[in-house]
């Protein structure tokens, strides 16, 4: 079952925008995209569309509107220029990330225009920002946040554990079907992005936690899917979006600002450099296969290891 409706996404579009979208998410299907990633790339066209037909102050702007083949450098630049201003600086990365995969697409495969407009736009600047990270205590919270024994306490306790326990990501998370946990061993098999796929070792409370939830999802409608996540009622799958919702809701109730699953991969990141740990291994338990990741992702840990280092030399300190 997909996680986002094509028909949605491309509402309001004119006919060949529309049109173009649904082929290139043919495309992206055919070479084993992930569905968030297609779902990022289509809204990003999509997105570019609609402020082409609702916000360009540029005359020029309607044509494009109705036909991505004449989409220009100007237009291009001045979305993302309106993406900073309206969303942020990192949006408008990964908007100009997409928009340069779908006008590829138009010029190597579809062969409809001779030169992508994003030739020479340049990548947004986003500051360096060290990510925070999730504190122990905070964690415990929200475990405290759904005790019980009710299906959704089960099942919410198991979902934190595994987020906090592996570092993996909410997408990876949510794609787990049943056959991907093997609790006699304790380990998880993630879907990486670029169709990799790793087994990762998990505690034994995590284990626990999981083993408690089966056991609970065994019992409901819907057990007979494939999927590991059940929603609350429907015998439905519960998907990435879901799973976002309830940590939003149980962030909420915990007195927890901003909590997003991501947040735990960076703490995941920050508490291996902390203690010392390979930096080879954590690409391997968190399915990375640059180390610019790695970097990115340990930059608080570094910052904290240079702040004890500080502390230590006190330099300056006996002037």
């Amino acid at each position: 079952m997909a996680v986002f409706d094509l028909g949605k996404l491309t509402a309001g579009l004119s006919t060949v925008w529309s049109g173009y979208l649904r082929d290139w998410d043919r495309s992206l299907r055919s070479v084993n995209h992930p569905e968030t990633t297609r779902y990022n790339y289509l809204l990003a066209a999509a997105q570019l569309s609609r402020y082409l037909a609702e916000h360009s102050p540029d005359p020029d702007a309607d044509d494009a509107a109705e036909d991505p083949t004449e989409v220009t450098r100007d237009h291009v630049e001045a979305f993302q220029a309106w993406m900073i201003e309206t969303r942020s600086a990192s949006t408008a990365v990964n908007k100009h990330k997409a928009l340069r995969v779908f006008f590829g697409w138009l010029l190597n495969d579809e062969r409809e225009i001779d030169r992508s407009p994003m030739e020479r736009v340049r990548k947004p600047s986003v500051p360096a920002k060290l990510i925070p990270v999730i504190e122990g205590d905070v964690t415990t919270q929200l475990l405290e946040a759904c005790t019980g024994k009710d299906f959704l306490s089960v099942r919410d306790q198991a979902i934190i554990r595994l987020f906090a326990n592996t570092g993996a990501r909410l997408s990876e998370v949510a794609q787990l079907t049943i056959d991907d946990v093997d609790l006699k061993t304790e380990t998880v098999v993630f879907h990486g992005k670029g169709a990799k796929d790793r087994r990762v070792r998990i505690g034994a409370r995590t284990a626990r936690a999981v083993s408690r939830y089966v056991r609970a999802r065994s019992k409901r409608s819907g057990a007979d899917l494939p999927d590991l996540w059940l929603a609350g009622r429907g015998g439905r799958p519960l998907h990435a979006n879901g799973i976002k919702i309830r940590l939003k809701r149980l962030g909420k109730q915990a007195g927890i600002k901003n909590l997003h699953a991501h947040r735990w991969r960076h703490t995941y990141a920050h508490e291996w450099k902390a203690a010392g740990g390979d930096t080879g291994d954590l690409m391997l338990v968190l399915g990375w296969s640059s180390e610019t990741m790695a970097r990115h992702y340990g930059a608080s840990a570094a910052a904290q290891r240079a702040q004890v280092a500080q502390d230590r030399l006190a330099i300056g300190d006996d002037l």
